[in-house]
């Protein structure tokens, strides 16, 4: 597992030649994905970001959306002093609040296979809307990663592992969007994903 420090901030994040992604690139993405919230009926009041790294999505929030209540999370203690977020273990930690949209960009392929399934249900359990997930499979390696500016020190699971939990719990909406089952958001068969 990665030792999320100052050193994997910098590699990762601080530098535009080292990262994948900036605050252009998660500004286009959060926008995306309260598109899709909205078109599918949702309405975002709260959101909980977990792994939330340098704050880029707190960022957009408090310029799009600043009545929205945001809450972030990160397992790294770097992480949570520089840029404030509460120090949680998603594999062990569970809210009683529950969220409209919760955020978990870059964090389950760090997870061996039951500290993600236990992430993956407490996700579940504190979601009451959608979730918006990011997470590299083995088929992503190779072809739409870049593996000069990949964190290469991943678990490499299937597509197939992440749909068989999530499936349990979400619908695919797309676009990394998941619709929690039973939040009274209905969608057309062919919105889905398969």
């Amino acid at each position: 597992m990665a030792d999320f420090d100052a050193a994997y901030y910098r590699r990762f994040y601080g530098s535009a030649k080292t990262r994948v992604q900036g605050p252009r690139e998660v500004a286009r993405l959060a926008e995306l994905v309260t598109r899709l919230v909205d078109h599918a009926g949702g309405r975002v009041t709260n959101v909980l970001d977990i792994g939330a790294g340098t704050g880029l999505w707190r960022d957009w929030f408090r310029r799009h959306a600043p009545g929205v209540r945001y809450r972030s999370t990160d397992v790294s203690a770097y992480a949570c002093e520089r840029y404030g977020h509460e120090r949680r273990d998603i594999a062990v930690w569970r809210a009683r609040e529950r969220f409209d949209l919760i955020v978990c960009q870059g964090v389950l392929p760090y997870l061996d296979g039951a500290r993600a399934s236990a992430a993956i249900e407490n996700i579940a359990a504190m979601c009451r809307g959608f979730l918006y997930l990011e997470a590299i499979t083995k088929g992503d390696l190779g072809t739409v990663c870049d593996l000069g500016l990949t964190d290469l020190r991943i678990h490499r699971r299937s597509a197939a592992w992440y749909r068989k939990r999530l499936g349990a719990h979400f619908a695919m909406l797309g676009a990394g969007v998941w619709i929690r089952r039973g939040s009274g958001h209905h969608l057309y068969e062919l919105e889905r994903g398969p």
